[in-house]
Parts: C-alpha cells; sequence; structure tokens
C-alpha cells in the first residue's frame, strides 16, 4: 500500500463510484475542492488530453497556462503511469464514437 492508497482514499474512491450524473459529480466535487483545485484538475486532465493528439508542449503549456515541468510530469504518468489517463481516453473516445450524430449531442 502507497501513501496516497489507503482506508481513507479506499473510501473516497467508494464514494466517487456512487455518482450517477454529470450534476452529482459536479456537486460532489465542488463542495470536496476548493475551486481552484477544480480548474487545476480540468488543465491537467486537458494536457492529457492534447498530448495523446501529439500537440507540441509549447501549445500546451500557451493553452493551459501550465508549465513545462507540469506537462512534462503528465506526459510521464501518460505514457509510464498506472494506465487512467488512457483508460479514460479510450473509453471517452469510444463514447463519443458511438453518440449519434444529427441530434444535438455533439
Amino acid at each position: 500500500m502507497t501513501k496516497w492508497d489507503n482506508p481513507t482514499t479506499e473510501n473516497l474512491w467508494e464514494a466517487i463510484l456512487k455518482l450517477k450524473s454529470l450534476g452529482e459529480a459536479k456537486n460532489f466535487f465542488r463542495d470536496l475542492l476548493t475551486e481552484q483545485e477544480i480548474i487545476e484538475f480540468g488543465k491537467r486532465w486537458q494536457v492529457a488530453q492534447m498530448l495523446s493528439q501529439k500537440t507540441p508542449y509549447s501549445q500546451i503549456e500557451k493553452k493551459t497556462g501550465l508549465s513545462s515541468t507540469t506537462v512534462a510530469r503528465i506526459s510521464k504518468w501518460l505514457n509510464k503511469g498506472m494506465g487512467g489517463y488512457r483508460l479514460m481516453l479510450r473509453r471517452l473516445a469510444h463514447h463519443h464514437n458511438s453518440i449519434p450524430t444529427g441530434r444535438g449531442l455533439r
């Protein structure tokens, strides 16, 4: 067990898995995190998406305002981490590809 993987965080993961909608997720995370933390996590996710699309670091830094160190760290986690970024990128790509077009959902 690592420092971040403990009974307290295990309970948090279980709570997150119980969220049933985007609205529930927004409300839960807004109560859990500060606005700045939410913004930071959003930017990190944006970086992972941009890196997966082979966007150059310089463009990522300019668009997100994150440092080259942070972008490099996210790149490391994307390519040699625990696979969480890749898993969600695949799931969202599959989800977006399965959404019918022409109905205003994209």
